[in-house]
């Protein structure tokens, strides 16, 4: 035998039963230069070829930028520091124009932006993460075990979300963005896993499942490898739909004045425009309109984003790219 011929061995100790060892090993550099192409590199190319991805992506960056840079170039808002119900674009200084409080709007906008995405982060990791962990078992499984967390999940469908977000919020006040995140997405997790559950059943099926079974090898790395690429696409449209709801909801809440008051959000900002008829005279629009557009756009942009990088798990698109 060479020593560029593979060898065989039958390692207990392996993760799966045959393990092929090569003569000439990689260095450190080697693996670290891999892994970057393969983790880097290659979904790099693929997010450029998209449109749709750099756009989102952009966006999406731009909203980040305001969120951790933003709020420390731009001084918080303060009252009467600057005329009231200045229109937009007539001065540098409050380029967004101002509100009743003689506050300026972009300055709200701008230190209103990391408790938003701090709700984000929150609630769509939680509910995402649920559901999947709990579709991906159950349909894998299957028996007791997906009887069980079927069961529960029904239970949890069956509540209604609103009201019970409405009683949580109304008896516990919370005031950390990571808390109302997690209190938004409190039982929305549920639909997405009976849907993933539907898809791990016809997976299971698949020849090359069976064949990772018969080999022997862990229900983990089954669902790692083989289970999980083939969901991916559906799991990042979730995320993002789900992201899409916390900022609706939260939004909604803060304008109804369920959750608690401050200044420094897009639903109350939207609520005191309101309030001072924004939306009945045209000097004042602008107020009601510019945190209108800023959550559009933050929701346009998850929306491409989530779109255009549906194609990151496609094998061949990615077999393409890392050829390239």
């Amino acid at each position: 035998m060479t020593n560029d011929e593979p060898t065989e061995t039958g390692d207990p100790g392996d993760e799966t039963p045959f393990h092929t060892l090569s003569a000439t090993e990689m260095t450190t550099e080697d693996r670290l230069r891999a892994a970057i192409h393969e983790h880097v590199a290659v979904p790099s190319r693929v997010i450029a070829d998209d449109p749709r991805a750099i756009l989102g992506l952009a966006i999406l960056s731009l909203y980040i930028l305001m969120g951790t840079f933003g709020v420390l170039v731009v001084p918080p808002p303060e009252t009467n520091q600057a005329p009231r119900l200045s229109p937009p674009f007539q001065n540098i200084n409050y380029v967004l124009g101002t509100d009743a409080l003689g506050q300026d709007l972009f300055a709200l906008i701008v230190h209103a932006t990391p408790p938003m995405l701090k709700m984000i982060l929150a609630g769509s990791v939680f509910s995402t993460s649920l559901a999947v962990v709990v579709g991906t078992v159950s349909g894998y499984k299957r028996g007791f075990i997906d009887r069980v967390l079927m069961a529960v999940n029904d239970v949890v469908m069956t509540i209604p979300g609103l009201p019970l977000i409405i009683i949580i919020a109304a008896i516990y006040e919370p005031e950390n963005p990571y808390v109302i995140g997690f209190l938004l997405s409190i039982n929305a997790w549920a639909g997405l896993a009976r849907a993933i559950r539907s898809q791990v059943l016809s997976l299971r099926q698949e020849s090359y499942v069976e064949a990772s079974r018969i080999m022997g090898l862990s229900t983990p790395f089954i669902i790692r490898e083989d289970i999980l690429p083939n969901i991916m696409p559906y799991v990042l449209i979730s995320f993002m739909r789900s992201a899409r709801n916390v900022i609706f909801a939260s939004v909604g809440l803060y304008f109804l004045g369920v959750l608690p008051f401050t200044t420094l959000n897009w639903g109350v900002m939207i609520n005191l425009a309101y309030r001072h008829g924004a939306l009945t005279t045209l000097s004042t629009i602008h107020w009601v309109f510019i945190p209108m557009v800023v959550i559009s756009l933050l929701s346009l942009g998850l929306i491409l984003f989530a779109q255009g990088t549906d194609r990151l798990f496609n094998p061949r698109v990615r077999t393409r790219h890392a050829e390239d």
